[in-house]
């Protein structure tokens, strides 16, 4: 019994109505070897609402599609409804694991909008914060990369000295997470000799547990295989996709803009570059890991050198005055209330200012038409541009080197949809 036309395949037409034209043909169906596979966007190793679309050649990556946005919420846009001031929260939902370094990114930028600057007690903290943030984040790095090859120790040991930093945060800014510390000018408070002692006894215990973890991993042979080699790319192909921090260094290339064009109190403080080569997985991790050695030094010179002084600009009608002027003086309470329900006037103009974030650099863009809000804001967020890399590093490697490329890559999702 022959079968009904429907129930024909239709490829069997195809191929039929070639063979009664006499017409010779080869038919090759692209997906009869290989494999679509999503990863994410809701997996445990994409660090984030990431997905990656993955062709697959048995388990060897041929193809990698990254697909981002699910974690948009437009804070570009929102900025231009917002009072320059009234935007600093928002920046702590930008790289959550550091928002004390965006706090200070983004007052940086106003203020070279402003044409004004921090006092100089002020610029010593935010490079204290900025450090400790930046230990913050590379200890998320390190257990999340070290649990995503199998190492659950070393994540528990990470989050211990997390916890030890979210005390310092608390003490300093009076939140844990999200800090919300500076202010256009300067930062909403000072930071007692209490809590500096408190960050003295933290970064003078830090390196005793860095290198805790260093032992558990720097010889483990499952951890070694697993990142040696690993989501390689070489300097070029860095340079061309625009990989910053330590992604980019670990290729060689030691870029830093804390030195390359410092900021704040950069230039007065002795520290190094870390710079690695290889381009893979091992270099990214012991770029990171000297990092924090690095970060620790900086601070103990921070604390050495912090002059007294006050932490905000005496700036009429640009920065917002202290409360107790607020409660005692008629213009200082006239200033408060323009500034905050008008917001600050900058002149027409455009800037662009960058600070070098834990991963990377972090940059804003502002156009001001002269009103108190932002007419543009452009937020250049590294893990935005440094996920452009991925097919470059995954393309080649097995299904189970992408969890560990994604670990060392360290993207924030919340930074890179903005």
């Amino acid at each position: 019994m022959e079968p009904r036309a429907e129930e024909v395949p239709r490829k069997t037409k195809i191929l039929q109505a070639l063979e009664d034209q006499n017409t010779s043909v080869s038919f090759e169906d692209p997906l009869e070897n290989d494999m679509i596979l999503n990863m994410g966007p809701q997996h445990p190793a994409t660090h984030g609402v990431l997905r990656l679309l993955l062709r697959l050649d048995g388990e060897t990556v041929i193809g990698c599609v990254p697909e981002i946005g699910y974690l948009h919420r437009g804070y570009e846009k929102l900025a231009e409804n917002c009072t320059y001031h009234e935007f600093i929260p928002h920046t702590d939902r930008l790289d959550y694991l550091s928002p004390m370094n965006n706090n200070t990114a983004y007052a940086i930028a106003v203020e070279k909008l402003l044409d004004i600057e921090a006092p100089i007690r002020a610029q010593y903290i935010r490079v204290l914060i900025s450090e400790l943030a930046r230990i913050s984040s590379h200890l998320m790095f390190l257990g999340s990369l070290a649990m995503d090859v199998g190492a659950l120790t070393v994540w528990m040991w990470a989050f211990r000295e997390r916890e030890k930093q979210y005390d310092l945060f608390e003490n300093i800014a009076g939140a844990r997470f999200t800090t919300s510390y500076t202010r256009i000018g300067g930062l909403a408070q000072d930071v007692s000799s209490e809590t500096l002692a408190m960050v003295k006894k933290f970064i003078d215990e830090l390196p005793g547990h860095i290198v805790e973890c260093e032992k558990l991993l720097n010889t483990n042979r499952i951890f070694l295989e697993r990142t040696d080699g690993i989501g390689i790319v070489t300097r070029e192909q860095a340079i061309d996709l625009g990989l910053t921090g330590p992604g980019l260094r670990a290729c060689g290339v030691g870029h830093d803009l804390r030195q390359a064009n410092p900021y704040l109190v950069y230039s007065n403080l002795d520290f190094d570059v870390p710079v690695y080569e290889g381009g893979d997985a091992l270099a990214r991790y012991y770029v990171r890991m000297a990092e924090m050695r690095e970060s620790v030094k900086i601070i103990h010179q921070v604390l050495e050198k912090m002059p007294a002084g006050e932490v905000s600009a005496f700036k009429p009608k640009k920065v917002l005055p202290r409360k107790e002027r607020v409660y005692t003086k008629m213009e200082e309470l006239i200033h408060d209330f323009m500034l905050v329900n008008f917001g600050v006037a900058p002149p027409v103009g455009e800037i662009y200012s960058a600070v070098e974030a834990p991963k990377g650099e972090l940059g804003f863009y502002i156009y001001s038409s002269g009103e108190g809000y932002p007419w543009r804001m452009k937020i250049r967020s590294p893990s935005f541009v440094n996920l452009q890399s991925l097919p470059t590093m995954i393309i080649g490697c097995m299904i189970s080197d992408v969890v560990a490329i994604i670990g060392s890559l360290d993207p924030v999702m919340g930074e890179a949809d903005k």
